[in-house]
């Protein structure tokens, strides 16, 4: 009989390209959906904020509490490299524990029943990974770490600097898998807009864009965390004038006060940053998503205000909003002018209602339009929708379209591109009918 294999995947999508790999490594296992059926358990663990900390603690403590006797629980991933030392010794109930560097010997360290932390951070090469939770959607990693000091991030600390995939690498995965039947795509790295510097190559993300638009297979694609001080305008005029990849810029501002941006060592001020969001804007069809900061030390009442205004002006389609917390190692730890919770959470309620109104009226301008939908398997909401999203959205972040009806005769395929006309807005999500293949 084979051995069975349980594997979460906690954080971001980067975490998920690495827990592929493992899949890959381990491909003799059967996977199952419960720890307790597992003779082996990894857990890829996150470490960035406090509640990444406390979820990935928590996953592993319930699954040791439900595990076989004679099972291997491994931690691996970010936060096990950022505490190793604490963790090995006070975290009794974990068999394995390894970091960032070894997603690709997964299958030695189990094996050998070993724990290893290499010094260098793992980027993927063109080993074989197990795509999850779709048939026509794959992640690809454009680089590992980061040289940026933002004051209130602890990445570079244990990802390292920036080390560029190169390019023929990344042609070489996208091929293979448009030739699985893959065709849309989303580049990812922690600081996109970087990409091939360092090897010398400025705006290589120029570079990227050219090469996957001669793939044959690929229909659509994405590029995420885009960073305002190395992002060039002749990047995203390479995006908008490319029939593969759609006008969709996510880029993390944090905040919009020259003040602030000074403070969170950011690297651009306001105009840059306005300058850059006016172009993504304008382009046609775009969608524009960001994420901000509230409440790291430093920010006064009146760069609060200057964020509410611009966020109520500027109308992103999609905001993720954090509340700053302190991390370990960081320069905004270090900072005196701590904010106080309270002042903090009231913050993040009138941040989170604006960008609720707004997401909700983002939503509403698409009703009565007939846009691409991409069909992905039965919906969250009820079995008798088929969920979807919109072609130009990023996976499973930026909404469901449900699928109610068909004037089709054929059966809906899952993974297939069809036009679908928006008949109402339910909520946060949005109802449709599909009307005829893409």
């Amino acid at each position: 009989m084979s051995k069975k294999l349980h594997l979460v995947s906690l954080g971001c999508t980067k975490n998920l390209i690495d827990s592929e790999v493992m899949l890959g490594r381990l491909k003799e296992y059967e996977i199952v959906d419960e720890g307790s059926e597992a003779d082996v358990i990894i857990v890829n663990t996150c470490g960035f904020i406090d509640a990444a900390k406390e979820e990935s603690l928590q996953t592993i403590l319930n699954l040791h509490q439900e595990r076989k006797d004679d099972s291997l629980l491994v931690m691996s991933g970010c936060l096990s490299e950022r505490y190793k030392e604490e963790l090995q010794k006070d975290l009794k109930e974990v068999d394995i524990f390894t970091g960032v560097g070894d997603y690709d010997k997964i299958d030695e360290l189990i094996k050998l029943k070993q724990n290893r932390f290499s010094p260098k951070s793992y980027l993927i090469k063109n080993e074989d990974r197990i795509i999850t939770g779709s048939n026509y959607h794959a992640y690809i990693k454009l680089s590992e770490g980061c040289n940026q000091q933002c004051s209130f991030c602890a990445i570079p600390q244990f990802k390292g600097k920036l080390q560029s995939r190169p390019l023929t690498s990344v042609i070489e995965e996208v091929k293979k898998l448009s030739k699985k039947g893959f065709y849309d795509f989303s580049f990812i790295s922690q600081d996109s807009s970087s990409y091939l510097r360092d090897f010398d190559v400025k705006d290589g993300l120029c570079n990227l864009v050219e090469e996957i638009e001669k793939i044959e297979g690929v229909k659509s694609a994405r590029i995420l965390y885009l960073y305002p001080s190395t992002l060039g305008d002749r990047v995203l005029e390479k995006i908008i004038d490319s029939k593969v990849f759609h006008n969709y810029f996510d880029m993390p501002i944090q905040h919009i006060s020259d003040n602030m941006l000074r403070i969170m060592k950011r690297g651009s001020g306001a105009k840059v940053i306005k300058d850059q969001l006016d172009i993504m804007r304008r382009s046609s069809n775009s969608f524009v998503r960001t994420s901000i900061i509230a409440g790291h030390p430093g920010e006064s009442q009146e760069d609060f205000e200057e964020l509410v205004s611009f966020l109520k002006n500027f109308h992103f389609d999609r905001v993720n909003v954090f509340a700053y917390s302190d991390e370990g190692g960081t320069k905004a730890k270090e900072m005196e002018e701590k904010i106080p919770l309270e002042t903090i959470d009231k913050r993040i309620e009138i941040l989170n209602n604006i960008i609720e109104e707004q997401m909700l009226k983002s939503l509403q301008n698409e009703v009565g339009k007939n846009i691409e939908i991409i069909t992905s398997g039965e919906s969250s909401e009820h079995e008798y929708f088929i969920a979807s999203k919109k072609s130009i959205w990023a996976e499973d972040i930026d909404g469901e379209i449900l699928i109610n009806e068909s004037e089709l005769p054929e059966k809906i395929e899952y993974g297939k591109r069809y036009i679908a006309s928006i008949q109402e807005c339910a909520g946060d999500k949005l109802v449709a009918k599909i009307i005829k293949s893409a």
